[in-house]
């Protein structure tokens, strides 16, 4: 166990309450305050961890010498702000994806951090699930040779019929529901098949949410640059808030790696839906990973791998917009 870390979350939606609840469980942390516009909310999260502060003033925690790394959770239009501000005051950096709206946004985060001397990693939860963990070790160890198609077919009950009302919507605060959502299923194709996305086309519908004003589906066709194929879909639209549907097949040329939720035990309730034992716990082990990075670790995470999936996220975006594909030397250039 290394030196105590004392850590900022600055945020207070559904996802910094997750961060918060995470952090405080880690012995080597001690959360220092939780900030964001509201201050009710922000006591309200705070609350969560024993003895963190609640704060409205960005500049105030970050200007603290006492705070040494902070967790980036809120909307994505103030992630590189927040990132070059908090590298130039000498904190370590956690921020959730995606990273930026802009992959120049993004470049500066890193020139920052590293000018710095400090650690920039994004929050790609989705790396940590034990049975995505479990194909990459396979993938990693030559069981399947050299991937060459990879399908991802991802659902969830989220939008409908709740639906997001708040940033989520505006488009100029979260890039719109590619970029938005994209890089889940993006960073874990870079990461799962060790290449580089160059072209995607993508198309959007809404299927049962057909009065949320952004679409609630997703599909994407991803070539790479070694010529192999990704085709993803993701959708937001199961009935029931809480319900999943992941299948996640990689073929190469010596074999071919599966996974499918539906073999999973489930547990649905009125009052509770148990994560499938394929996600359990992906929040806890990236949290406790990025503190072991604070005290050296090598990260799972690493820049240019997010670089290429959110490069990739915003030429689908652009693919939504333009109804075309679009190469990502036009994304990048």
């Amino acid at each position: 166990m290394g030196r105590m870390r004392v850590i900022a979350v600055l945020g207070t939606g559904a996802i910094a309450k997750a961060h918060v609840s995470a952090l405080a469980a880690i012995p080597e942390v001690r959360i220092h305050s939780v900030v964001g516009s509201d201050l009710g909310r922000a006591r309200s999260v705070a609350a969560l961890s024993p003895g963190a502060a609640a704060s409205t003033s960005v500049d105030d925690v970050l200007a603290d010498p006492a705070v040494d790394a902070v967790d980036i959770c809120g909307s994505t239009i103030d992630h590189a702000r927040f990132t070059v501000e908090a590298a130039r005051s000498g904190k370590d950096v956690l921020v959730e994806k995606p990273a930026a709206l802009s992959v120049a946004d993004f470049d500066e985060m890193v020139v920052a951090t590293e000018e710095a001397g400090r650690t920039l990693m994004v929050g790609q939860t989705v790396r940590f699930q034990p049975a995505v963990a479990a194909l990459q070790r396979a993938i990693a160890d030559g069981q399947i040779g050299r991937p060459r198609m990879l399908h991802i077919s991802w659902y969830g009950g989220y939008i409908w019929p709740g639906g997001w009302r708040s940033w989520q919507l505006d488009r100029s605060r979260s890039g719109g529901h590619a970029v938005h959502n994209g890089p889940h299923l993006l960073d874990l194709a870079v990461w799962l098949t060790g290449r580089a996305p160059v072209r995607v086309f993508a198309r959007s519908f809404s299927s049962w949410a057909g009065e949320m004003p952004v679409p609630d589906s997703i599909h994407m066709t991803v070539r790479f640059d070694d010529g192999s194929l990704g085709l993803f879909e993701l959708s937001y639209a199961l009935r029931r808030p809480g319900d999943a549907l992941r299948r996640i097949v990689v073929a190469g040329d010596r074999g071919t790696l599966a996974q499918d939720s539906d073999s999973e035990p489930t547990l649905h309730s009125a009052a509770h839906t148990a994560a499938p034992p394929s996600t359990d716990g992906a929040m806890e082990a990236q949290l406790r990973h990025w503190v072991d990075t604070l005290h050296g670790a090598d990260p799972i995470v690493r820049t240019s791998e997010v670089r290429a999936a959110l490069s990739a996220a915003i030429a689908a975006q652009q693919s939504l917009d333009e109804r075309r594909p679009v190469a990502l030397a036009e994304v990048l250039s």
